[in-house]
């Protein structure tokens, strides 16, 4: 490993460049083009990548745009080592301070939208790759770099994938946290739909929300209302705990308020501005569809009120995020983002909500069931061996609500790159990752490749 270690030093401001490379494509999901079925960025994002990968010597392939894979050694494709990561990034949002996609350099930190989720590991695995093929490490078995561009909106990347070549068996995606997660939660979007009431507050308009797994950091909406009403709202804001604006237009009144974005699988962390909106129109006398969600859903994280707060010992907590509301013409259409323990049952979980809510339409959308890998497998050992060389950290497995591209593999597991200590900057504002958490990544990444992919003595 001495020679890996030299040349992973060596590498450590190419890395950061690299990063900045693929952080100033605004990779964002746009409108599909021939080739370029998720738009032309995430297309550029894509090309951009795989001829990094091809520089560095490995054997590249693009399908359809959809998605690309760069190969280190040789043999069977099921039976290769995959790493799968994303090129994709979700939009920009509220309350930066920094260019989102500048890839600015400050204090030992990169800027910029994806540089945590999922650039920047990416860029670390690519690099550890590379370490390996030059220190002419002799390999068992092939492994593969897959770089999808959809997983922010559904993984339809890789499903396309799966369909046109082959997934291996086994491997790892670096988009989640340190040591080794072998369980990650089912999720479901639930959709609401019902009528306002002609009766109490009238909201005349309210479109927020952009991703179902974003949670949102602001919120507006448009009332009936006077001067009074104005008053009535930002004192309701000050008994609740959090600002109100009210502005007078034209016979209205335009309500903001302000929380803190984040990733829906994580909802303690943020501040949904879209339920402290709810509190503050049941304050003010809302009645129907927006009062029902103001009462079962509000600024709850975990179920409550709809009645399926849940935890199980494999998975931990229930977890859920309102992201997506639209109001208008008298009818409210909201989204929630659900992430449920493995031992939960999701059609269950729907009957419930609608015991809940008789008086409101609810449907399911999407959903996925949990993802588990036994801990006691070569791949999970290895993955936590490699881990706790680097760090000396401890060498157990968690669970997590959010899904990643591991679930597209019958045994994969999420590994890195957040470590133990670390905030979490996935989806939220000045979203960046530590020029140091970048080097330490790729020197685990490498022992892990050499571990599961590196001739055995005696081979």
């Amino acid at each position: 490993m001495d020679r890996i270690e030299e040349l992973l030093s060596a590498y450590r401001e190419e890395m950061i460049k690299t990063i900045q490379k693929w952080v100033r494509i605004p990779s964002v999901k746009g409108e599909a083009a021939p080739g370029a079925p998720f738009g032309t960025e995430a297309r550029r994002a894509l090309d951009t990548a795989m001829a990094d990968c091809e520089q560095f010597g490995l054997k590249t392939e693009i399908f359809d745009g959809y998605a690309g894979h760069a190969d280190l050694g040789e043999g069977s494709t099921r039976d290769a080592l995959a790493i799968l990561a994303h090129l994709d990034v979700v939009p920009v949002g509220d309350g930066w301070t920094r260019e989102p996609f500048g890839a600015e350099r400050a204090d030992g930190k990169i800027y910029g939208r994806g540089t945590s989720d999922d650039k920047g590991p990416a860029v670390a695995a690519l690099y550890a790759m590379r370490a390996v093929k030059e220190a002419g490490i002799p390999l068992r078995r092939k492994v593969r770099l897959i770089l999808g561009c959809d997983e922010e909106c559904g993984s339809s990347d890789l499903a396309h994938y799966k369909k046109v070549t082959e997934m291996p068996r086994s491997g790892f995606s670096p988009d989640a946290d340190y040591p080794v997660i072998n369980i990650e939660k089912g999720g479901a979007h639930v959709r609401f739909q019902g009528e306002l009431s002609k009766e109490g507050l009238q909201v005349l308009s309210m479109q927020v929300g952009e991703r179902p797994n974003v949670i949102p950091g602001f919120a507006s909406a448009l009332v009936e209302g006077d001067g009074e009403i104005a008053k009535q709202a930002e004192a309701a804001g000050e008994k609740l705990g959090f600002p109100v604006k009210a502005t007078l237009c034209n016979g209205a009144v335009i309500l903001e308020t302000v929380g803190l974005t984040g990733h829906a699988a994580f909802p303690d962390h943020g501040r949904n501005a879209i339920g402290q909106m709810l509190l503050i129109f049941r304050e003010l006398g809302v009645r129907g569809a927006l009062l029902q969600l103001a009462d079962a859903i509000g600024m709850t994280c975990h179920g409550e009120g709809l009645g399926i707060a849940m935890r199980d010992d494999l998975s931990g907590d229930l977890t859920g995020s309102l992201d997506i509301i639209r109001v208008e013409n008298g009818h409210v259409d909201a989204l929630m983002d659900i992430r449920y323990p493995v031992l939960m049952n999701v059609d269950m979980m729907v009957r419930q909500i609608r015991m809940k809510l008789p008086q409101m339409d609810i449907s399911l959308p999407g959903s996925h069931p949990p993802h588990y890998v036994s801990a006691d497998t070569e791949l999970v050992q290895g993955l936590l061996e490699a881990y706790h060389e680097v760090t000396g950290g401890e060498k157990r497995t968690i669970a997590i609500g959010g899904g990643t591209y591991a679930q597209s593999m019958e045994e994969g597991v999420a590994f890195g790159a957040l470590f133990p200590g670390e905030k979490e900057m996935a989806h939220q504002a000045d979203e960046y990752i530590t020029e140091e958490s970048v080097y330490q990544n790729a020197r685990i990444f490498a022992r892990a490749i050499v571990r599961l992919a590196g001739k055995k003595e005696g081979c």
